[in-house]
């Protein structure tokens, strides 16, 4: 029997005015977001209520996307599944799907490294749906230019034609499955690893008492970094979700036989942050740094 929710080919979506539509798990900040941009392009986009928050709900609600209540009406429904949530939920939600008999396509847009989403790919077309590696660079795509989302696999070109048309840049790596995670690996190693080493190196001039001197070199060397470091409010308040980030990152560099402990460190420092989750008044500069301390910090 032919499947009623089985995705339109090309030719139809470009020619009849099929419609794709796309599950996201789950619409936080980010998943809301790409399921808004998905809207725009045409998409139907639906969401799952059940056990999520008031706050989560307004949002979808707000982004026009379409609650079915429970998991398994996403599944039969959508011809595209994005997996867009923390690190470390990405395979117990790959598993949730498995186990529901999904077979269409299944994006996993998390940020986890490639290994782990090789192992995901593997356990999913296990039962005969289709994977695609995805890896989002940017913040939440409220307007065009902002943020791009990467493809690779087999069917990236399939999912990029159902999702370009909104604010969210769809780029396809010609690539296997893996690639788009390593890009996004690489990616937020410099820019989330290096906010986490700013915060610490402002921590130790307050233990040490030498962040007067330190903030006068960084004026005279005109380098930003007092700036940027007054400004890791935004990333406190995010912490939650990089922790497992950085992890993800230690692993890929250890996967390339490159030291790890780079992230492992940064994965602790923002460890630190969490009690600033979603804090939107959440502190930078030195009195972010003061909170990274113990509070009877060591001396020699």
């Amino acid at each position: 029997m032919p499947d009623p929710y089985e995705m339109p080919t090309d030719e139809e979506l470009r020619t009849s005015g099929a419609q794709v539509t796309v599950g996201v798990l789950h619409p936080g900040e980010m998943g809301s977001a790409v399921g808004a941009s998905a809207a725009e392009a045409g998409a139907r986009v639906i969401w799952v209520s059940e056990g999520r928050s008031a706050a989560t709900h307004e949002r979808a609600e707000a982004d026009g996307l379409h609650d079915v209540h429970w998991l398994n009406g996403l599944v039969n429904q959508s011809h595209i599944i994005l997996s867009i949530c923390p690190p470390h939920a990405a395979e117990e939600v790959a598993e949730a799907v498995t186990t529901l008999g999904y077979h269409r396509i299944y994006v996993d847009a998390n940020a986890v490294s490639p290994a782990t989403v090789r192992r995901m790919a593997a356990r999913i077309e296990e039962t005969g749906a289709r994977f695609v590696d995805g890896g989002i660079i940017g913040g939440p795509p409220r307007k065009a230019g902002t943020t791009r989302l990467y493809l690779s696999g087999e069917y990236a070109p399939r999912v990029a034609t159902a999702l370009a048309g909104g604010p969210l840049e769809v780029c396809v790596l010609d690539a296997p499955v893996g690639a788009a995670s390593a890009l996004k690996m690489a990616y937020a190693a410099w820019t989330k690893g290096t906010s986490a080493l700013l915060a610490a190196i402002e921590a130790l001039a307050v233990h040490e008492d030498v962040l007067e001197p330190l903030l006068d070199e960084w004026r005279r060397g005109r380098s930003g970094l007092e700036e940027r470091a007054e400004a890791l409010g935004g990333a406190a308040a995010k912490a939650w979700r990089w922790v497992g980030e950085m992890e993800q990152i230690a692993a890929s560099f250890e996967a390339a036989g490159l030291p790890g402990g780079f992230h492992q460190a940064a994965a602790e420092v923002f460890d630190r942050m969490t009690q600033f989750k979603d804090d939107r008044d959440a502190p930078g500069g030195p009195t972010l740094a003061r909170t990274l301390l113990p509070a009877d910090p060591p001396r020699d």
